[in-house]
């Protein structure tokens, strides 16, 4: 295939993933039509996951196989993947990171995602990329060099140092929010939050409503503004995991509710009726 026959499936594609998604916004639809995705993912044939129960080679190294809305694995023996592509310009419509932004990326993996939100900030924005897996981290850091907007750091993202941020993007599964995230949001600032219970990986569509969601934080000066805005499955986040709170989120699940959830509360004093989710110092609330 051509490179200019690749341009055409790689913008076909970025309208079929919008459309997937429901989202019509032409910056997310002209970031993932401009993004190479065969420069993320190694060399092909590559192990496409099927039906979220086995991975299947594609028949060639032909690029245009992963030019489809599936998941791809970069770890497969760990079922680590590269995303599917509709959730993600989902989510990335919701956080709406906008020119000029800093784009904090946890869970980068090898890079794909991060180089689109490098295309939403712009060339005076910048993104910082944390990956927890070493091997990960390593490949992002290649992959991402011709983007000078981009650094990349490997370490735990729930306790790497990093500037303030327009938008934290977060692409694993915690069971709470961690206080540096909360800290380094700017007020007017998004935080993308997977929150997934212990069996919020590798379930069947029919089960992730009631193991994994994710939420919208909106800081407005000391307020952060909660909002439930989709199920998932996803992997889990490193350094982000601890029982208490998993307790609490697997029992705020199994109520339902969600959609009335409003408030995210840096306290455990908030009365337990008025909370969707009670921990003993945070709280997800409706009001």
């Amino acid at each position: 295939m051509t490179p200019d026959e690749l341009k055409i499936v790689r913008r076909a594609y970025a309208m079929q993933i919008s459309a997937a998604a429901r989202i019509t916004n032409k910056r997310i639809e002209d970031a993932f039509a401009t993004v190479p995705r065969e420069a993320f993912l190694g060399p092909g044939p590559w192990p496409i996951l099927r039906r979220l129960k086995e991975y299947v080679r594609t028949p060639s190294a032909d690029p245009v196989y992963l030019y489809t809305n599936d998941l791809v694995g970069i770890l497969p023996e760990r079922h680590i993947n590269n995303g599917q592509p509709s959730l993600h310009a989902y989510l990335l419509w919701q956080a709406a990171p906008r020119n000029g932004e800093h784009v904090v990326h946890i869970g980068a993996g090898v890079g794909y995602f991060t180089a689109i939100m490098a295309e939403l900030a712009g060339p005076t924005g910048r993104v910082t990329a944390i990956e927890f897996n070493p091997e990960l981290a390593a490949r992002a850091a290649v992959n991402l060099a011709p983007y000078p907007n981009v650094s990349v750091i490997q370490g735990d993202g729930s306790s790497v140092a990093f500037d303030d941020a327009d938008v934290i993007y977060v692409n694993a599964g915690a069971t709470r929010p961690t206080e540096t995230w909360l800290d380094r949001l700017k007020d007017g600032g998004r935080l993308i939050l997977p929150l997934t219970t212990n069996e919020g990986f590798s379930r069947s569509d029919a089960n992730i409503r009631r193991h994994g969601a994710v939420f919208l934080i909106t800081r407005a000066a000391e307020k952060f503004l909660a909002q439930w805005i989709s199920p998932v499955s996803i992997f889990p986040c490193e350094g982000m995991r601890d029982a208490e709170s998993e307790k609490a989120l697997a029992t705020a699940f199994k109520s339902g509710d969600y959609r009335r959830m409003t408030r995210l509360y840096r306290t455990g004093d908030i009365a337990a009726e008025q909370c969707w989710l009670h921990a003993s110092d945070w709280c997800l609330a409706y009001e």
